[in-house]
């Protein structure tokens, strides 16, 4: 197989949950601790961070691998989901997994991985583990994929576990509380680790002070450490922040939650640092000014077009991250605001819509997945909080119309889903 084909090998036979939503979802490190085996443990050849969190784990990631390349270490980064290219998963030192490589992965090992019957998540995730061993990095920073407790990389035994936030998400499989989702999400607190907490406040607070005592980890509340004391948003979007350790640190990243990731990346850095994880003031002002050059991230309050109109995109799907988005706007100046937006079907779809401006036009769409809530059905829903557009059938026509309707001063923001923004890409 070529590598168009061993993707086509990978999405068909493995259960995807990007495409097709809790069918694919495995509960449990049973696969997981079968593959880890069979390839020899890769994952202790080298140091890692456990990033786990409802929203803004990926740029947290992208945010301490930046930082940590930027001090001399040679990084792996494993994230989740991609936007355009799988291979976006998988990178060293922000440079992509090969195509080759993973194409001689599925090859060399098929025959051993397929009695398992691994997700593909599961088997994605090993990749990465093979790959960081082969490259010889130092340290990799490992995203969660889905809660922590039971999700497939909390095989690892960290350097730090980290924890950005909890919000209502995935409710079918973490729970439909905050309570019980953060339950989940302390699930990657490991004994004698220390962990690095970016919001938390009543019982989701206990939650987590209760489970780091249990285990003898030391814990870091980072609203508590108060390393930022002023955030200026700056007019291409991005941010210069005021800290004791850092004076005038430019965040390269756009959007409100990036105060809070900010300060949950630099209480993380110090913890390293304790560690003995070395790093450098200039290394945290390069990787925080240069996080998107560095690492390849994109769809983070990403600015595609800065005027003639202004176009936004940004990953936001749920309640937490969506409010942002929605509080975001505000901040802009416009004459008007278009919005296209998609979402999948297994989302908080009426919170998530009472969150959004009313006086924006929308065009309401579908990314090309199975997921993927019919956009009459959403626009339907958008409705009844006062959301008026017109739907489109693909998010190209969507993105077309709104270019098409827009003035030079207006603003199109592109959201809703991540299979929504990468399909925007796609258009500029």
């Amino acid at each position: 197989m070529n590598y168009q084909e061993t993707l086509e090998y990978l999405y068909s036979q493995l259960p995807v949950y990007q495409h097709v939503g809790g069918s694919a979802y495995k509960e449990g490190l049973d696969n997981s601790l079968s593959l880890d085996k069979y390839f020899n443990h890769p994952h202790k050849k080298y140091k890692t961070i456990h990033v786990g969190g409802t929203n803004g784990k990926g740029s947290t990631s992208h945010l301490l691998a930046s930082i940590l390349q930027q001090a001399g270490h040679k990084v792996g980064l494993y994230t989740s989901p991609h936007l355009v290219d799988f291979r976006e998963r998988i990178r060293v030192n922000g440079k992509k997994i090969s195509e080759q490589y993973v194409v001689d992965f599925v090859a060399n090992h098929k025959k051993h991985f397929e009695p398992i019957h691994p997700s593909f998540f599961e088997l994605t995730m090993m990749m990465s583990f093979c790959y960081f061993a082969e490259q010889e990095v130092d340290i990799a920073i490992i995203e969660v994929g889905l809660g922590g407790r039971l999700d497939s990389t909390n095989i690892i035994t960290p350097e730090l576990s980290v924890i950005t936030n909890i919000s209502l998400d995935h409710t079918q499989f973490l729970g439909d509380t905050l309570e019980k989702i953060a339950y989940e999400k302390a699930g990657i607190i490991k004994p004698h680790i220390p962990v690095v907490i970016g919001e938390a406040e009543g019982e989701v607070r206990k939650i987590f002070e209760s489970k780091a005592q249990s285990v003898d980890a030391p814990i870091i509340f980072a609203e508590d450490e108060n390393l930022i004391y002023a955030a200026d948003k700056l007019d291409n979007g991005s941010w210069l922040f005021q800290t004791n350790a850092y004076p005038n640190l430019k965040g390269e990243l756009g959007g409100l939650p990036q105060i809070k990731n900010a300060a949950t990346v630099l209480c993380a850095v110090d913890a390293l640092r304790k560690r003995g994880i070395h790093t450098t003031m200039q290394s945290v002002y390069t990787g925080f000014s240069l996080v998107t050059e560095i690492t390849g991230l994109m769809g983070r309050w990403q600015i595609i077009q800065q005027a003639n109109p202004k176009i936004i995109c940004d990953t936001g799907h749920n309640v937490g991250g969506i409010k942002y988005v929605s509080e975001q706007l505000l901040s802009e100046k416009y004459d008007r605001l278009h919005i296209v937006i998609g979402m999948v079907n297994d989302k908080d779809i009426s919170h998530v819509l009472a969150l959004l401006p009313k006086e924006a036009i929308y065009y309401f769409t579908r990314a090309t997945i199975s997921r993927a809530l019919d956009e009459k059905e959403l626009a339907d829903k958008g409705s009844a909080f006062d959301l008026k557009g017109n739907t489109f059938h693909t998010v190209k026509e969507a993105v077309e119309a709104a270019l098409t309707n827009a003035n030079p001063d207006d603003l199109i923001f592109i959201g809703g889903s991540n299979f929504v923004v990468a399909e925007a890409f796609e258009c500029f």
